[in-house]
């Protein structure tokens, strides 16, 4: 029997609670608020020797036509944000301030919170979907930041021991698009919520292209609210903010991961398409080691912005944003996901690797 403290349902379609809009059900689907639910809605799960996947924004999921065969638990812990100064040892002023946030806020607006007081060090991660609680498991980042470096701490709930425990930034082993949460100890955490530390000396730096173009000639220092605005403009812009009536806003933004790959693979792709080196667009990433631009890839591979194949296509305002036209099934998106990892594989030899978590068989 379910416990009494939470409401377990039965046969909860998963479209609606996933950015993509697409999905089939879940065998049991439970909603928790608080810590107490949380634990009662896993042990329900260890009881009935239920499969257990946990549920945050929907903004970097695909779930498949047949749904999930276990209990999908949607954490929406929520309450205020406690705030409070950090010290460095070498002055006796504060220098920095912390952010205790739960992981059932929404992103967003916790970024603008940040921005709006005038703390830089976030503004870059405006516009992305989901919760606060998801940030630190993908290391969400965007225009030059990544969360990782706000960090102080995650709490989480252990699910080997049951105990609620926090995790240092080291201890997260953050890297590009991912951490231990994703990786090395997927689905052994659940995250309840996450500590920042922002530095109240830091001032604004412009990284990304965009960004610098965005406020060239303005002759004035942007500000984090300023830069926030900007920020969610440029992602409109590009079909990555999701809105709903909006015909691109059927995604999980990024579909693919963009690949890091040894050095010398740019004289493959450079001979392949017989352009120079330095017109290829890469980035350093470690020795010896290069990130390509995953969007750049799908264009000279066919697959421009506006493709369509059925009801699935890339969205008409950016490359990396597969969507769902209307009424996409989890096999219309997958079957373009397949078409064109196979296609950049055989031009280029560089296999691209999926970003959104899939669910279900």
């Amino acid at each position: 029997m379910p416990p009494r403290a939470v409401y377990i349902q039965e046969n909860v379609p998963l479209a609606p609670y996933t950015t993509f809009r697409i999905g089939g059900p879940a065998r049991f689907f439970c909603e928790v608020t608080t810590t107490q639910e949380l634990l009662e809605a896993v042990t329900f799960a260890r009881e009935c020797s239920l499969p257990l996947f946990v549920l945050g924004g929907g903004s970097n999921l695909l779930v498949t036509d047949q749904g999930f065969d276990g209990l999908v638990l949607r954490v929406k812990i929520e309450g205020a944000i406690n705030t409070g100064g950090g010290y460095r040892e070498d002055r006796p002023r504060q220098a920095s301030v912390t952010y205790d946030v739960p992981g059932g806020m929404d992103w967003d607006a916790f970024v603008l919170k940040v921005a709006k007081a005038g703390v830089t060090g976030i503004e870059c991660l405006a516009g992305i979907p989901g919760f606060a609680g998801g940030a630190p498991i993908q290391n969400i980042g965007a225009y030059g930041q990544e969360v990782s470096t706000s960090i102080l701490w995650v709490h989480v709930l252990d699910l080997e021991t049951l105990n609620f425990v926090s995790l240092t930034a080291k201890d997260c082993g953050f890297a590009y698009r991912c951490s231990i949460f994703n990786t090395t100890h997927r689905n052994r955490y659940i995250v309840i919520s996450v500590t920042f530390r922002l530095d109240l000396d830091a001032t604004p730096t412009l990284r990304y292209a965009d960004l610098k173009d965005y406020f060239a000639g303005r002759g004035f220092a942007p500000k984090p609210i300023d830069i926030y605005h900007a920020v969610r403009e440029i992602r409109h812009r590009k079909g990555m903010l999701i809105l709903e009536g909006e015909d691109d806003c059927r995604s999980a933004g990024s579909f693919f991961k963009n690949p890091v790959v040894p050095a010398a693979v740019l004289q493959n792709i450079a001979a392949t398409l017989t352009l120079p080196v330095d017109k290829i667009p890469h980035w350093p990433a470690g020795e010896d080691r290069i990130k390509l631009p995953a969007a750049w890839l799908l264009e000279r591979a066919g697959f421009p912005k506006g493709f369509q194949r059925g009801e699935a296509g890339i969205s008409s305002r950016h490359t990396l944003a597969l969507i769902n036209r209307g009424h996409a099934s989890f096999a219309d998106i997958a079957g373009l996901r397949d078409t064109i990892q196979c296609e950049v594989a055989q031009r280029f030899g560089i296999q691209l690797e999926q970003e959104p978590v899939q669910l279900g068989e």
